[in-house]
């Protein structure tokens, strides 16, 4: 077994030691060897959010910066795509789709009359990037699929599905052409073609993969047949799909390891669903906000889901406990049961997902306001605070670090927010350009995607 770097593991010199001393100090070295193997097998950044719902710990990470300060580089990456980065192994890998033509630009905001329900008429290029961490250089690009795009909102990408990578692989999926698995130098290995599907009102996909145990799972939920698959990652081969009730949805899944099982847990507009890793529906809860947007998660034994569109009265929030079978939904005016530890009514977010830090459930609306709740019996520890008092539009999600929230704004600005029972904003950190895609945290520095650029932020030294 090697060290990081190809460095062998030192081995005590035999004349030294009895037979006994020997095994133990062999022992000894391998779990040290073991041990580093595994730091460096977590050395990542592998998916949307990261390895820890958006919570990173690391007091070298950096907590003020602008597009000219504590930056280490920045580079430029052509077309649009609001996909977050992932990283592992010194290597930050990105997807984007370019237009033959010049596209209409996004528009920040809530707002009706986003819909573009004719498909655009000229060519397009998926591509992937892969950048060194370190320097900001390009390693390699990669066309993955050219041709027609299918229609989608004026504020969407065809690259808004955060990849997912496992340090040796790279998954990229675009919910309009198919899956594509490339090795961690640009090698195609496999690809599998998945759509167009039909989406509400044209507006695109953007659900993410998530990668568990040699398994890639993907959740389409669309107009014409929605549908979660599970896809062995070493071949790209189906190994099961089953058909979902749901209209169209954005919500990417979670595979939660509760210590009572695994199970693959999906947000929809009809129904919170969770599945068995062979596809067998395990338990339901309801009702949900018309759409589904952000991504569940765990913490303290609890699973957390929601959804929240602006204009629906049902915006919830669910804790659930592991365990449950069947249909677990509320009954009148209840508020808890069995499995459910607590809920909120009208508590749920649009697009970002929530934070979970410390103690706290934090929830950041779209609309620039940020609630905080206890996290285990969803207790209000502060209502709607506003981050901005001129206002401000959130899509990102929050991520968290050091005793602090960060909440990214659609102006590009992060908010850095006192964590904790007393709601403070402590800075506002700008990079002048439009930004939804959600932040990676790697080597204590931070990956931030902007409309055209890609930004390492780390303290200066």
């Amino acid at each position: 077994m090697s060290m990081e770097g190809g460095q062998s593991c030192p081995q005590p010199p035999r004349r030294l030691f009895s037979a006994q001393v020997r095994c133990r100090a062999a022992h000894c070295v391998a779990l040290v060897c073991l041990s580093l193997s595994a730091a460096a097998a977590d050395d990542a950044w592998p998916q949307f959010r990261g390895p820890s719902a958006g919570v990173a710990e690391d007091a070298a990470l950096p907590e003020t910066w602008s597009a000219t300060s504590n930056v280490a580089w920045k580079l430029e990456i052509p077309g649009r795509g609001w996909s977050s980065p992932v990283v592992a192994g010194d290597r930050i890998f990105l997807t984007s789709v370019i237009a033959t033509q010049p596209e209409e630009p996004p528009k920040k905001g809530l707002y009706f009359g986003g819909n573009r329900e004719a498909a655009p008429p000229d060519e397009h290029r998926w591509m992937v990037y892969c950048i060194d961490w370190k320097t900001g250089k390009l390693l390699w690009e990669r066309e993955v699929h050219r041709g027609k795009a299918p229609a989608r909102h004026l504020k969407n990408s065809y690259a808004s599905e955060t990849p997912v990578t496992d340090g040796e692989r790279f998954y990229a999926y675009f919910g309009s052409v198919g899956v594509f698995c490339l090795d961690r130098d640009g090698k195609p290995l496999w690809s599998q073609p998945l759509g167009p599907f039909r989406m509400r009102f044209g507006w695109g996909a953007a659900s993410s993969p998530v990668l568990h145990q040699g398994r890639l799972y993907i959740v389409n939920d669309n107009e014409d047949q929605s549908f979660l698959e599970a896809l062995d990652a070493k071949t790209g081969k189906q190994i099961w799909r089953v058909a979902r009730d749901e209209g169209s949805n954005w919500a990417t899944p979670f595979v939660w390891e509760s210590g009572k099982r695994t199970e693959i847990v999906t947000a929809g507009t009809r129904r919170i669903r969770a599945y068995d890793l062979d596809g067998k529906l395990l338990w339901e809860l309801g009702p949900m906000s018309s759409i589904a947007i952000p991504t569940p998660f765990s913490k303290f034994g609890l699973l957390y889901v929601t959804s929240g569109y602006v204009g629906d009265q049902v915006r919830p929030i669910y804790a659930v406990r592991p365990g449950a079978s069947g249909d677990i939904s509320l009954k009148g005016d209840e508020t808890s049961n069995e499995f459910v530890a607590w809920y909120q009514r009208q508590g749920g977010p649009y697009n970002p997902s929530p934070l979970v830090y410390g103690d706290y459930y934090y929830t950041l609306m779209d609309f620039g306001f940020l609630t905080c709740r206890d996290a285990r019996t969803g207790n209000e520890i502060y209502g709607k605070q506003r981050i901005n008092a001129a206002g401000a539009a959130f899509t990102a999600s929050p991520w968290a670090y050091n005793g602090k929230i960060f909440a990214l704004s659609e102006d590009g600005d992060t908010y850095v927010i006192q964590a904790g029972p007393e709601f403070k904003v402590l800075a506002k950190n700008p990079l002048d350009e439009m930004c939804l895609a959600t932040p990676a945290v790697y080597r204590s520095s931070l990956i931030v995607r902007t409309a055209s650029r890609l930004y390492r932020i780390e303290k200066a030294k």
